[in-house]
């Protein structure tokens, strides 16, 4: 029998898209052993933007939430996106860095780390992948994914090449990642077909978004081209930036003849605790309209669901949602003034940015972010195409070239663990601690000084009590 398996995102990616990461714990704790049983490739729960919004918005301790959906979930392969030499945020970290937050993940219990480079540059995830391999255990899956995006210098064979360059670097699986949803069922067609030929046997996972409408024509001709895994969520937290609902496919899919392995009474549950879940959030206002409708307008902007989440709450901080539709106009400009790359974190959020500031400031380029500059600067890695060569020289001085963000068969290390135990002290009571620190300094002296006080708040009160 034809066979396709799902990896259900509502802990991750779909929330991500559609209320910008803030699923507390405490919202989806108790449907987690139900989760176990649904029959799931993996769940999606952890990496992309988790790590900071239990920081900076939840008041959670990142580890500590995976340790407890890993206690829930045992049965099943719970998965993790990773940015390679980004590993969750905005800049590149040192070799022994990524390594030792790879070890941290596996060891707290993430089975699958899908690693990419926003850039498509595989020489900014091969540390992560040796990492993988090297403290795997026997469920770890080391995933590469390419970040999917449409240009005049994306083609095909471009992707059919990075396909067999991800199987000889030893993935296990690999990922296409179409975090806009703007892969087309022709698209979906032509690329499936293509690798396949070209890779083989190795598992091809597709990763889409409900954003432009075109999702569940695209994930069912790829499932007739081949792919063996696909990327659902929910169908409550389905739609709009987020992903295909779970259901919805699993019962075409079946109808068609695939087995899935999903339990569906399983599936239905899932969906009928986390109904209310997402009512709550609707009538709070961090699910925005905007985020669960349709816009084939991204088909142009190539805007990506969790991109599009946090523009609107940026804009909406800032009291400017009139420019929001400006701001959309400004993204493809700036894409192409950086060489078309992907728009994905962390240059989803740079590009969104600093078309949000061109916009606000009434001038292109007036104020450049140093995330844009760092960029020019070569330290993200190759531009998928020439850069614009004007904005280039502006930045980094027109006698000057951008620097190699690698330089290949070095090893590079940096004081990052000396400067994280120099800083917290006490306050650091694991290598988890010391981890969140060199990824979110700021953000995890404040958690971590919260969770000290409490714990001294609940001694003085023990005190008296006795």
């Amino acid at each position: 029998m034809k066979r396709v398996q799902f990896t259900e995102t509502v802990l991750r990616d779909a929330n991500q898209s559609l209320m910008a990461t803030r699923l507390p714990r405490d919202d989806f704790e108790k449907i987690l052993p139900v989760m176990d049983g649904a029959g799931y490739y993996s769940v999606e729960c952890w990496g992309g933007a988790t790590f900071d919004s239990c920081l900076r918005y939840l008041n959670e301790d990142p580890w500590e939430r995976l340790r407890r959906i890993r206690e829930a979930m045992p049965r099943t392969r719970l998965q993790m996106l990773l940015r390679g030499q980004n590993l969750l945020g905005y800049k590149h970290y040192h070799d022994d860095v990524v390594e030792k937050f790879v070890e941290l993940s596996l060891k707290n219990g993430i089975d699958v780390i899908r690693i990419f480079d926003a850039l498509n540059d595989f020489r900014n995830i091969r540390t992560a992948l040796d990492a993988t391999k090297k403290y795997a255990n026997t469920r770890t899956v080391a995933s590469g994914c390419i970040a999917y995006t449409q240009s005049p210098v994306h083609t095909v064979d471009k992707y059919v090449d990075m396909c067999r360059e991800l199987k000889r670097m030893g993935f296990d699986t690999i990922c296409l990642k179409d975090m806009a949803g703007t892969m087309s069922p022709a698209e979906a067609e032509g690329l499936i077909k293509g690798i396949k030929d070209a890779v083989g046997d190795i598992p091809l996972i597709l990763h889409t978004h409900c954003t432009t409408g075109m999702a569940y024509m695209t994930l069912l001709k790829a499932v007739e081209c081949g792919v063996d895994v696909i990327d659902t969520a929910t169908s409550c937290f389905s739609g709009g930036t987020s992903q295909a609902a779970t259901e919805t496919l699993y019962y075409a899919l079946t109808q068609m003849g695939y087995e899935t392995g999903l339990d569906e009474a399983a599936i239905n549950k899932v969906n009928d605790f986390f109904k209310p879940v997402k009512q709550k959030y609707i009538d709070s206002g961090l699910i925005s309209s905007k985020s669960m409708g349709t816009d084939s307008r991204a088909l142009v902007y190539k805007v990506p669901g969790g991109m599009l989440s946090n523009m609107i709450a940026n804009l909406r901080d800032m009291n400017a949602m009139d420019k929001f539709d400006e701001a959309l106009v400004e993204i493809p400009n700036v894409r192409r003034d950086l060489g078309y790359p992907p728009l994905v974190t962390p240059l989803s959020q740079m590009v969104g940015n600093q078309a949000v500031v061109n916009v606000l400031m009434g001038q292109r380029y007036k104020q450049i972010s140093n995330e844009v500059k760092n960029y020019f600067r070569g330290e993200y890695g190759i531009a998928p195409a020439p850069v614009d060569r004007e904005l280039q020289d502006r930045i980094i001085g027109a006698d000057n070239e951008p620097v190699d963000c690698r330089i290949e068969d070095s090893r590079r290390t940096g004081k990052e663990f000396e400067d994280a135990r120099a800083a917290l002290g006490k306050l650091a009571r694991s290598e988890e601690d010391l981890m969140s620190w060199i990824c979110y300094p700021d953000q995890t002296v404040k958690f971590l000084t919260a969770r000290r006080e409490l714990e001294e708040h609940h001694v003085r009160y023990s005190i008296v009590e006795e």
